[in-house]
């Protein structure tokens, strides 16, 4: 860039997002164009007891050099005394620079403020009583950002003095990196360019360097051509795909499938913040003319999406933020299968994507969620980074594939406990087509140790344990001819071993009599309350799904899905007995004044009550629409 459009970057290119936060210590993220140093203020707004105050030491600030004008800060800052639950703290972060005064973030973006605040603020709750959930957020999905949701929760919250939800949780798909609009990427191109986001080298590929992707004539909407392939691997591509030839990436939208670190962090700024979007300039001068007229409505909806950025930012900056991967977030079916992971960690270029996008998740998801656990990730992988680029590109991704501690917990009342079913995966040995399990023995193991002697508590998975009945059947029937990848056969109870662990963790005395379940994935909307059969002292299991914050299901077939669900699997029917959760008695919460019985379609945000031991639930999905819609509990 030249010096003059050098000055007109945004100091703060994404966030400030409030991450963990507990009742001795805080956690922030944000991105900025300059290697700032940071001062930090915390007030107790109820008495203004000053909780910390001064220049952030190297210790307390963790930045990681993106690209030329990019860097992701992590502040972790312990307290000065701890606080009590309940207490509601404001912050004022300014950026520190030798060549320029102290700058505010609030003088920078007063858009963060709701009316009466005079800095952001958030709660610290150790309680759970207040939770909103969801996942799948897609920008160019033609509906509303369910995350606006959030915004306005907070914002009536602040205006009538009330209690706000106590955090976010966001438990999958938070961004698309493997269906991405072609003004996304045509945004994507241009945020690299002006934040000088690092070039790599590419093995294997049609192309040497990532840079050179967007002047290849397939890179909008015809990456499949230039993704990864195994041509060799008949036998390989014969069980996967029938003998047609196709991309490893199973994706059905991966026509602009992201491939490098610079698109990936490029996706996340442009998916949180407004900033960079006042600097770029999308048209189609680059679209091929057989795609303009696709471009030109994903365009309208990206335009839509991008007017509610500057709200989505205030809620993240005014709520703690917790988050999870799910395929999506590093690309579709991932681990699906012991096939899959071979076709495509066999291949040097397919790996590289796949570790793109999970160094993209560490640096914007993950690292947040637990940075004291994350700490001997980052002592691996941030000697990686430099001002010049990344060395030893291919190590760092084997760092992040390796890491196995993505899961963490939060020592809240109930505990909360947040799974990761994506790399711990249980994969079959008789047969490289058959769904793996999405935790394995051992991690299953952790799990219950992590579970006894609590009297109650929260677990999210980003795909529901219990599913849809049907759903299951019918993935059940495609995965017995070899075309798991098909229909996206992710389920708890696709692996028997997976599914009878997980089920007797129910059935276990030593666990907690009351579980919240909260999930995602599917694209609709449904609560289940789920006990044990034959047993007078069932544990009392609440599954709450919420999805997705900006996707839906087509809504006639989820229509024919939930009659047809509901008649095949009623209470008595002997077909519940060819199920894996034969001996667990479900029954349906039905959303109240809703044609859809079960199951609910709509974008918004899930909201969890609950009483401290979790025996009186509440499910509500705060729809994007206006409309809320409370699950109603059967007698």
């Amino acid at each position: 860039m030249s010096a003059s459009n050098l000055q007109t970057l945004p100091n703060v290119l994404a966030g400030p997002i409030v991450r963990r936060v507990t009742t001795q210590s805080v956690t922030f993220w944000l991105v900025t164009s300059h290697p700032y140093g940071f001062d930090v203020l915390l007030r107790n707004l109820a008495n203004q007891d000053v909780l910390f105050e001064g220049a952030l030491e190297s210790k307390q600030v963790s930045q990681v050099p993106i690209g030329k004008h990019a860097f992701v800060n992590l502040l972790t800052l312990s307290l000065s005394a701890k606080v009590k639950c309940g207490t509601q703290i404001s912050y004022e972060i300014k950026l520190l620079s030798e060549a320029e005064p102290a700058i505010s973030l609030v003088d920078l973006m007063p858009d963060l403020l709701y009316a009466k605040q005079a800095q952001p603020s958030f709660v610290v709750k150790q309680n759970l009583r207040r939770v909103l959930h969801g996942s799948c957020r897609k920008p160019h999905h033609n509906s509303e950002d369910g995350l606006l949701v959030v915004d306005a929760q907070l914002e009536a919250a602040k205006d009538n003095n009330e209690c706000g939800p106590d955090l976010l949780i966001l438990s999958g798909d938070q961004v698309y990196t493997d269906d991405v609009a072609g003004p996304m990427l045509v945004a994507i191109k241009q945020t690299i360019s002006h934040l000088g986001l690092f070039d790599e080298t590419l093995t294997g590929a049609a192309i040497d360097t990532s840079h050179k992707v967007f002047e290849h004539p397939h890179c909008y909407y015809q990456r499949p051509e230039l993704l990864p392939d195994e041509p060799s691997s008949e036998n390989t591509q014969k069980l996967f795909f029938g003998g047609k030839r196709k991309p490893i990436f199973t994706s059905v939208n991966a026509n602009n499938h992201l491939i490098s670190f610079a698109e990936v962090m490029a996706m996340y700024i442009l998916t949180w913040s407004p900033e960079m979007w006042r600097h770029l300039d999308i048209d189609d001068k680059d679209i091929p003319e057989s795609y303009r007229s696709l471009f030109a409505t994903e365009k309208v909806i990206i335009t839509k999406f991008v007017t509610g950025l500057a709200c989505v930012r205030r809620a993240l900056a005014n709520v703690p933020v917790y988050m999870i991967f799910d395929d999506h977030d590093i690309t579709d079916d991932w681990n699906l299968t012991r096939g899959w992971e071979e076709a495509v960690y066999g291949n040097q270029f397919a790996k590289r994507i796949i570790g793109n996008g999970l160094i993209g998740y560490w640096l914007c998801q993950g690292w947040g969620n637990n940075p004291q656990g994350l700490d001997e990730l980052y002592k691996k992988c941030g000697g990686h980074f430099s001002r010049f680029g990344i060395t030893e590109h291919d190590k760092l991704v084997e760092h992040v594939l390796d890491w196995e501690h993505w899961h963490y917990h939060l020592d809240s009342s109930p505990k909360l406990l947040v799974l990761d079913t994506r790399t711990q995966r249980w994969r079959s040995e008789s047969n490289m087509n058959k769904p793996s399990g999405l935790m394995d023995w051992e991690a299953l193991c952790e799990l219950q140790q992590e579970l006894i002697g609590q009297e109650a508590v929260i677990m999210v998975s980003a795909a529901p344990i219990f599913g849809v009945k049907l759903i299951e059947t019918i993935q059940r029937v495609f995965t017995f001819f070899g075309k798991a990848l098909t229909v996206d056969a992710e389920n708890w109870m696709a692996h028997k071993g997976t599914a009878s662990v997980i089920l007797n963790i129910f059935r276990n005395r030593k666990t907690p009599p009351n579980f919240v379940i909260l999930s995602g994935d599917v694209h609709y909307s449904f609560v289940y309350d789920v006990s044990l059969r034959f047993r007078q002292n069932s544990p009392n299991i609440t599954q709450i799904t919420s999805s997705g914050i900006k996707n839906q299901f087509p809504d006639k077939l989820l229509i024919w899905f939930d009659r047809l669900n509901r008649v095949l699997y009623s209470k008595y029917s002997p077909l519940n007995w060819f199920t894996q959760r034969r001996n667990m008695l479900v029954k349906h919460r039905r959303p109240n004044n809703h044609k859809v019985r079960t199951l609910l379609n709509g974008s918004g945000i899930g909201l969890l009550k609950v009483n401290g031991d979790c025996s009186d639930v509440e499910a509500q999905q705060l729809c994007a629409s206006g409309k809320v819609v409370t699950f109603e509990k059967k007698d």
